[in-house]
């Protein structure tokens, strides 16, 4: 994992050794717990990472507050390279995928910079995009522009490229998680829209461009309830037409939706109305600079095809019914299920007096993953699921869950220390 890139300095001058003895280790004091904590969110080797999740088990130090405090605090970053940096890699399934990606000269360790991840179109490359965008940005933005081949964004493969994306240059430069960014033009665009739907909650704000959706993947607009959107799209495009973008904009308006749809009339000498004018980008920016991600919204909406089933905010869906599931590529399946859209939809909110109501459809189980911002775990608490009471009593709040959803999730700004999982009531016949 990426987004923890830990120092072991102190483990090593403890126990005089790797990590491979940390349970047999000197007792524990705050400095050897601070560096079990970070090893096991930076673990790769899961067998390694169970071993030292049961030392900080072990510890009395491990305490809720304890852990919270030493996860937030992070680790300091160290100086890395910046300016433009062209010969980036990222590697996926192990394969590795070039990274164009731009640091302003005045980086700091010590400031959060937000990061701007942009997906390019058929026939580019991400240093391309890179020289677009770097010297519009200003002092407080990263860039990073991946390369994927064709620009076919709209594979499974591409997701994971810009996930992994994500977590490499917020491991080695010190980037606001509440500042994330997602944007693209054209193929670039629709990878913006598919990604930027089915992780909503890492991003502050997707904005594709000359770009659209088929009619079966409208439903998980939904997911981005609560991420702001921002539509370029040119009235003379001929390659992706405009009602591409209007068809989504009637679509957030149905759901009541906040976004800002901006329609250009300028063409390109070459590329005609396909393009991304140079013109669009101040206003753009000017609304980046104030998007922030909503990190633990009180609802939820959350709707899934069956290889989405990761958490979203402090929810996840667990079992289904019979849903559509997409191939690797979207683009090569129309089965039944995708064709009628059937897909599985849960509603969720946490109410006055510790009480959580959601609706669902297709789902026959579900998690809740919640800390003591949300509720109040000293008291009772009520899970309604479509009308019925689904759970009634106490949680109790766990280290282990905390510690095992950060390592999952990456998320410092989203900790959550009780898991809780719901069956669905079935329905009398």
């Amino acid at each position: 994992m990426i987004l923890f890139r830990w120092m072991l300095i102190v483990v090593t001058v403890l126990t005089g050794s790797g990590a491979g003895s940390l349970a047999e280790s000197v007792p524990p004091s705050s400095e050897n717990l601070v560096s079990r904590v970070h090893q096991y969110l930076d673990a790769s080797d899961s067998a390694k990472a169970e071993q030292l999740l049961q030392a900080i088990l072990s510890s009395e130090q491990a305490s809720i507050e304890a852990v919270s405090h030493i996860i937030k605090e992070g680790r300091p970053y160290q100086s890395q390279p910046t300016g433009i940096l062209p010969s980036e890699e990222v590697v996926v399934r192990g394969q590795a995928y070039p990274l164009s990606l731009f640091v302003p000269e005045s980086y700091e360790t010590e400031k959060r910079y937000a990061l701007v991840v942009c997906l390019h179109g058929f026939g580019f490359t991400g240093e391309e995009y890179l020289e677009r965008w770097r010297t519009r940005l200003g002092e407080d933005y990263l860039l990073a522009c991946p390369t994927y081949p064709s620009g076919a964004w709209f594979t499974r493969r591409a997701e994971e490229l810009v996930l992994e994306t994500i977590r490499d240059v917020t491991g080695r430069y010190h980037i606001d998680p509440d500042r994330v960014f997602l944007t693209g033009m054209s193929n670039g665009g629709i990878g913006a829209w598919l990604i930027g739907m089915h992780h909503a909650p890492l991003f502050a704000g997707i904005a594709p461009m000359a770009s659209g959706l088929d009619d079966v993947l409208m439903p998980f607009l939904a997911n981005l309830r609560h991420t702001p959107i921002y539509i370029i799209h040119g009235s003379r495009d001929q390659v992706m037409p405009a009602h591409l973008s209007r068809s989504i904009a009637k679509e957030l308006d149905s759901l009541g939706y906040r976004y800002v749809y901006r329609e250009h009339e300028r063409e390109h000498p070459i590329a005609g109305g396909h393009y991304f004018p140079k013109e669009e980008l101040p206003d753009l920016i000017a609304w980046f600079d104030h998007q922030r991600r909503q990190s633990l919204p009180r609802s939820v909406t959350l709707v899934r095809d069956a290889s989405h089933f990761q958490p979203f905010t402090w929810v996840r869906l667990d079992a289904t019914d019979p849903i559509a599931a997409f191939s690797d590529d979207l683009v090569d399946k129309r089965d039944e299920r995708i064709k009628r859209r059937v897909y599985a939809r849960l509603d969720a909110s946490i109410r006055e007096g510790n009480r959580i109501e959601v609706q669902t459809d297709h789902v026959r189980r579900y998690s809740l993953f919640v800390n003591d911002s949300l509720i109040d775990p000293a008291k009772p608490l009520t899970v309604i699921t479509n009308g019925e009471v689904s759970f009634a009593g106490t949680v109790t709040p766990s280290v282990e869950t905390l510690l095992r959803q950060t390592r999952l999730r990456q998320d410092p700004q989203r900790l959550v220390t009780i898991h809780l999982s719901i069956t669905v009531p079935t329905p009398d016949p």
